[in-house]
């Protein structure tokens, strides 16, 4: 997605939110880091929206209760856009508690470490699968070969989406991923998908099944789910249960590959890509940010204030560079023994499929490295195309041969 670009204060450039930033975001926040980590934009209808870019600030403005998700509650409602077409508005990512701690205790079950883990199997069958059915070729798109299908089959088990119905997420996630285009054909994704989720969510009320859609429509009463909550959790599941890990896999391998030395070390010592992981989480993770934040009243970060109803969008892709917190931070290093990062946000908004994201990139990793030795680039890295915005980024397609 391109963005307008937006004026900055006389201080600074204006700097453009657009396809360059997308490709490569890491000079220009260097730059904000460097020279104004918590940096004020006026957006075009006169509103503020700051930058925080360092670490520690990021840390701060996660846990500041005064930093609301809720942007329909905080702005009266009138944002809700295409969001509100899938009950978004309503779903966990844009709510503060208590609504927030409700709906994540729902769900929160699926997700703990001891559940995930007992899924490795099955991730390691759809992943040898999905290359068993490449192999043969010598070569494939990794994302959409690999990076996309991987994650897409393992949430859509879990949620109990027919594999004939998967198409129909990809094209819904890239219309959401898009959101802010004007194209009235995203619009009319946008709609489908929602028709989607509504008729997937019906068909499990009348024929309910072992999966997690199941069991939040046939919750009891105490717990009962609105429709629009719903259709918010649901379409909310499906979206994150791919999307960041899509990026990861992807985003992931071109470093490696792009740094053949790299790769070298975990092909000789596989017990690193655990590591390896959080590395690359810090290194090129999936989210540049963690989407807008309104101040529900005057707030100081980094000196300075805040003014109530301002956006924050809180740079988590700029603080895991962040020198002060990692030495030599724009290396990639996979044996860097990584203590924390901010790739699965922090405070009540951390990622809740965080154990889900990291055991699906152990198993992509260590099978892409161990069943292709020789893996290597088939393109110029340099004409690659990069999706998302300002919020996720992620390779419309890599193609690798071997």
């Amino acid at each position: 997605m391109t963005q307008n670009p937006m004026q900055a204060n006389s201080s600074m450039p204006s700097i453009s939110l657009g396809a360059d930033f997308i490709a490569n975001p890491f000079p220009m926040l260097e730059m904000l880091r460097n020279n104004m980590p918590v940096f004020r934009y006026e957006l075009p209808n006169g509103k503020a929206m700051w930058f925080i870019t360092r670490f520690e600030d990021a840390i701060r403005a996660l846990r500041d209760t005064r930093l609301s998700s809720n942007a329909y509650h905080t702005l009266g409602g009138g944002q809700a856009g295409r969001q509100s077409a899938l009950g978004l508005e309503r779903s966990m990512v844009f709510l503060d508690d208590p609504d927030h701690a409700r709906l994540r205790t729902l769900v929160s079950k699926a997700f703990t470490p001891r559940f995930i883990e007992e899924l490795r199997p099955r991730i390691e069958e759809i992943a040898d699968a999905l290359l068993d059915k490449v192999e043969p070729r010598k070569g494939m798109d990794l994302v959409d070969d690999f990076a996309f299908p991987l994650p897409i089959n393992v949430i859509s088990e879990m949620l109990g989406v027919p594999p004939e119905d998967r198409e129909q997420i990809r094209e819904g996630s890239s219309a959401l991923s898009d959101a802010t285009s004007t194209d009235p054909r995203r619009w009319q994704q946008i709609s489908n998908f929602a028709a989607f989720v509504r008729k997937l969510i019906a068909q499990k009320r009348s024929q309910p099944a072992d999966d997690l859609i199941s069991r939040l429509v046939n919750t009891n009463d105490d717990d009962k789910l609105t429709e629009q909550e719903l259709l918010g959790m649901v379409s909310l599941l499906i979206f994150a249960g791919h999307e960041t890990t899509s990026n990861l896999i992807g985003n992931g391998m071109l470093a490696l590959l792009s740094q053949p030395a790299q790769i070298e070390r975990l092909k000789n010592d596989p017990s690193l890509i655990p590591g390896a992981i959080e590395e690359l989480l810090r290194y090129c993770g999936p989210a540049v940010s963690t989407g807008p934040r309104f101040a529900t009243e005057d707030v100081e970060i980094g000196g300075q204030v805040i003014k109530r109803g301002d956006m924050v969008n809180v740079v988590i892709g700029s603080g895991d560079r962040d020198s002060s917190q990692f030495t030599d931070p724009d290396e990639l290093d996979v044996a860097r023994k990584v203590e924390r990062h901010l790739a699965f946000g922090h405070g009540i908004h951390y990622c809740l499929g965080a154990p889900l994201a990291r055991l699906e990139g152990q198993i992509a990793f260590g099978a892409l490295i161990t069943r292709f030795p020789n893996l290597q680039l088939d393109c110029d890295p340099n004409t690659l195309t990069w999706r998302g915005n300002s919020v996720l980024r992620g390779l419309a397609s890599l193609p690798v041969k071997w």
